[in-house]
């Protein structure tokens, strides 16, 4: 891993800053989930999001080097019906978050760039938190503790070690077990409901609406963000078809689907599923810069790594480059 590491941070050194010639494929899809001034502890803890100045520096970045689409456009250049005037972006966000609404919005408005937001259901109009987001409150208040304590496990949050266990375990709490998160914010006092009412940390279907009206999209993200490689088959078609119909009754976007965190481990089977029983144009992963075996499976890039848009393309184009030697830089499906 340290050696990967050492060799895509030297290629990116001397990869060039002319993306329009370094960039190997011809379309750029970057992904971010919320853009903030502010601390955010619902996701402080699990994405790197960024500042409105770092955000906007990205979208100079990006726009030297390739023509924003929108949609229609979008749909259009893949099926040869558009001809860009350079390599094409994306601009794509996940999870339906409310600082999409209220902060990133009027940021496009401004500067004439479209976005689609892939949400989750289930979380619209704040009727629920995603289980990752209760994980990154549970240790905003583990690591607040010396400023609020808690009271109860007070022996075992005062000693540092027994802390970052504490941690680590509620990192690595999985989708399928909600009920241990919500079992533990009864110990640590944190109340996920009065979080959501005061915080309203999505966009409400209102809000949703409002968006689509200055032209901006809304698409799929599956039902309630699980881990699609830990569902069989038949979870993993219910959970996206759920969605598809809330898409589907407020006249949102249902041609794509963005998996939620990943699409490693998705078979075949399932793409040719889905891809059959509904009007899907294309899905999107966010594997980085690669190409998929299923050519309606485009990969997106996090743009959330603590890094400008520049270091991140240039260390993704150093990787692909790297991958490419071992003929490694497409993902196989079986």
């Amino acid at each position: 891993m340290a050696m990967k590491k050492h060799l895509i941070n030297f290629s990116a050194k001397i990869q060039s800053d002319d993306f329009e010639k370094t960039y190997p494929l011809d379309y750029c899809i970057p992904v971010y989930h919320a853009v903030s001034n502010f601390h955010l502890p619902h996701l402080k803890h699990i994405i790197n999001y960024k500042s409105e100045k770092e955000f906007e520096k990205d979208l100079e970045i990006l726009s030297q080097n390739f023509q924003f689409l929108n949609w229609n456009e979008f749909k259009d250049f893949r099926n040869g019906n558009f001809k860009p005037k350079k390599k094409i972006a994306l601009l794509t966000f996940d999870d339906g978050l409310s600082e999409f609404h209220d902060v990133v919005v009027p940021i496009l408005e401004r500067k004439g760039i479209y976005a689609i937001n892939f949400i989750n259901p289930k979380f619209i109009d704040n009727k629920d938190l995603m289980y990752r987001c209760k994980a990154s409150l549970l240790i905003e208040r583990i690591l607040q503790s010396d400023k609020k304590p808690l009271n109860v496990f007070d022996d075992i949050i005062g000693n540092d070690k027994l802390k970052k266990l504490f941690i680590r375990k509620i990192h690595g709490m999985t989708y399928s077990e909600p009920e241990r998160l919500d079992g533990l914010a009864k110990h640590f006092r944190e109340n996920f409901n009065d979080f959501l009412v005061k915080y309203k940390p999505y966009m409400t279907l209102e809000q949703l609406k409002a968006v689509t009206k200055k032209g901006f999209g809304i698409s799929n993200h599956g039902f309630d963000h699980p881990l699609y490689h830990e569902l069989n088959l038949e979870e993993q078609i219910l959970n996206t078809t759920q969605s598809y119909d809330y898409l589907n009754e407020n006249d949102f976007i249902t041609e794509s689907f963005a998996f939620p965190f990943t699409d490693f481990g998705v078979k075949q089977e399932f793409f040719e599923k889905i891809f059959s029983t509904n009007d899907l144009f294309c899905s999107f992963g966010s594997a980085g810069l690669k190409r998929d075996s299923f050519d309606k499976n485009l990969q997106r890039i996090p743009m959330e790594k603590g890094k400008d848009a520049n270091q991140i393309l240039k260390e993704e184009i150093a990787y692909f480059n790297l991958k490419k030697l071992l003929n490694k830089n497409t993902i196989y499906r079986k």
